[in-house]
């Protein structure tokens, strides 16, 4: 078994990549053995081209590239799992194309926990966001980690709804471990550290170039059981991972949307090609046995089986409004209230979370 520094060095070898790392593995079987290996035996090494072979000649400052990083990785509290670690999650290895080293940053024993995905558009709409966070916070409460990739929109909504039960989440950054992307999400970064974990194929300072979304979003795929599209559009990332868990043979979900909405496009055709519909958690429990699925009750549609008693005019009121949004100069028209009347009932039954008012003064009812 070679070391990690080891394995960290020779995936700090200029121009390797992923593909170059494992047909050298497969010709040596070890880090050490490449990092041992005359010029003459790298040659022999089937699609291993010159440039990849030069970087390789300097042994000495390649092994102390990886002493470095596994020094920095220390100081900021994280850690590295080589491919053979125990500890490396089973389900990556199954991959076609896993990550021969990956970076972790909080509880390390998420990766071994059944797992599911939850993505979607960044630039997410009310619904898909209210979705995501509660879709998330049900499976964080039946015990399943929620993964994401820590973009805006439905994958914060995700970590957050998860966090917000108490539950776990694990994030996969398309950057290295210390750098915070997107900037906004720094508070939802730390809350993951500190009570998930955050993952990353990246050494340290790799910044958050747009080729490496979709590496990330080949972990996550790899990393879960099943993967649940909420929101996203007919040519998204979300759909390239949706199209790698099929690849993987894992599970894929999605969640329906306004049939009139670009944003669903993408989950509606992913329903169209056989995902399976999603209303709630108990639909994504249920494809896995040995779940707690026997024993989910929570729907997603659907806020809660409270009975208030409201005032008859915001009853009456409730009854004119619908799931799709409506104008407030429509519904004065339609329930024959006064502005001010309509003003004082809305806040009301906002803040019992009945309704929601959208831009544009807009107003929809919340589940249903």
């Amino acid at each position: 078994m070679s070391s990690i520094q080891d394995w960290i060095s020779l995936s700090l070898v200029p121009g390797l990549g992923i593909n170059g790392y494992w047909r050298l593995l497969d010709y040596f079987h070890s880090p050490g053995d490449v990092l041992q290996a005359s010029r003459k035996q790298l040659y022999q090494v089937p699609g291993i081209r010159e440039k990849q072979i030069s970087g390789l000649a300097s042994r000495d400052i390649i092994l102390q590239r990886g002493r470095d990083e596994l020094s920095k990785l220390e100081s900021v509290g994280g850690e590295a799992l080589s491919f053979e670690d125990p500890g490396y999650p089973s389900l990556l290895q199954q991959i076609s194309d896993p990550p021969p080293v990956i970076y972790i940053l909080g509880k390390k024993e998420l990766l071994k926990e059944s797992s599911v995905a939850i993505v979607g558009s960044r630039a997410a709409t009310i619904y898909g966001r209210r979705t995501a966070y509660s879709l998330a916070g049900s499976l964080a409460g039946f015990s399943v980690t929620v993964v994401s990739g820590l973009a805006h929109g439905i994958d914060a909504e995700a970590h957050a709804g998860a966090l917000a039960v108490g539950g776990d989440t694990l994030a996969v950054l398309g950057c290295g471990l210390d750098v915070v992307y997107p900037r906004q999400n720094r508070d939802l970064y730390r809350k993951i550290a500190e009570q998930g974990v955050l993952v990353s194929e990246y050494p340290l300072g790799t910044q958050p170039e747009g080729f490496r979304f979709p590496a990330r979003n080949r972990i996550i795929a790899g990393l879960s059981k099943g993967v649940v599209i909420v929101e996203a559009a007919k040519k998204s990332g979300s759909l390239i991972t949706a199209q790698l868990a099929l690849d993987y043979g894992r599970e894929v979900f999605a969640v329906p949307g306004q049939v009139d909405s670009h944003k669903s496009a993408g989950a509606h055709w992913l329903l169209q090609q056989g995902a399976k519909l999603v209303l709630g958690a108990e639909d994504i429990l249920e494809e896995f046995p040995g779940s707690a699925a026997g024993h989910a009750g929570q729907r997603l549609v659907g806020r809660s089986n409270r009975v208030l008693d409201l005032d008859p005019d915001a009853d009456a009121l409730l009854s004119h409004i619908e799931p799709y949004p409506q104008t407030r100069d429509q519904l004065i028209e339609r329930s024959g209230l006064s502005p001010a009347r309509m003003s004082e009932l809305l806040l009301f039954l906002e803040l019992e979370e009945l309704v929601e008012v959208l831009p544009g003064d807009q107003i929809r009812k919340i589940g249903g």
